[in-house]
């Protein structure tokens, strides 16, 4: 059996230092240490790590949010450390799951989480509801008007003496102060 850490800084200007005390001191042989921040961060020191464990390692992480992205993730890849035998330490939520206890408050814990995020997103989506009923709807408003739209495919469908587009994309997004992209989205509006 070997001990293995690892630890995750969100951005650039933060420090690993206490995290990287923490593993050590708990007698982590080798620790990985991903620079990543957000839910889609690539963390290839944990894709690292993940592949080095073998049945009865044990993996310390200093909290839950270190390694998992989310719920889902987290649970997903708690079943797979499991399935291998390796054990997770969490050091300051002290779960240890080479315990019943531990193995027990993990999943009360991941349960929580679980159900928290589903309130959030039922209470999100009947927000939205809500707001729809008052004929309010989410999101950004239009870059352009109706009459800017219609304008702007005139624009584009408006050729010279030769038979060739007067006006680039790129000009009349310009009359408008608005990206190449917006003006395409709306020329390709029916």
């Amino acid at each position: 059996m070997a001990r293995f850490g690892y630890a995750r800084v969100s951005t650039r200007g933060q420090k690993d230092d206490s995290q990287i005390d923490a593993l050590t001191a708990t007698g982590c042989e080798k620790i990985w240490v991903d620079k990543a921040s957000g839910k889609l961060a690539r963390r290839p020191e944990w894709d690292k790590c993940f592949e080095h464990l073998r049945c009865g390692d044990e993996l310390v992480i200093t909290r839950l949010s270190r390694p998992f992205r989310s719920v889902r993730h987290m649970t997903e890849l708690a079943a797979a450390l499991d399935e291998r035998g390796i054990d997770l330490v969490v050091l300051k939520q002290g779960i240890d799951t080479t315990t019943p206890a531990g193995r027990f408050l993990f999943h009360v814990i991941a349960a929580m989480d679980e159900m928290t995020a589903d309130l959030i997103s039922e209470g999100t989506l009947e927000g939205l509801e809500s707001a729809r009923a008052r004929g309010r709807v989410g999101g950004r408003p239009a870059a352009l008007t109706t009459l800017q739209a219609l304008k702007a495919r005139q624009m584009y469908d408006e050729t010279d003496d030769h038979g060739k587009r007067r006006y680039t994309v790129a000009q009349i997004a310009e009359t408008f102060n608005v990206s190449r992209k917006t003006i395409y989205r709306h020329l390709d509006r029916p």
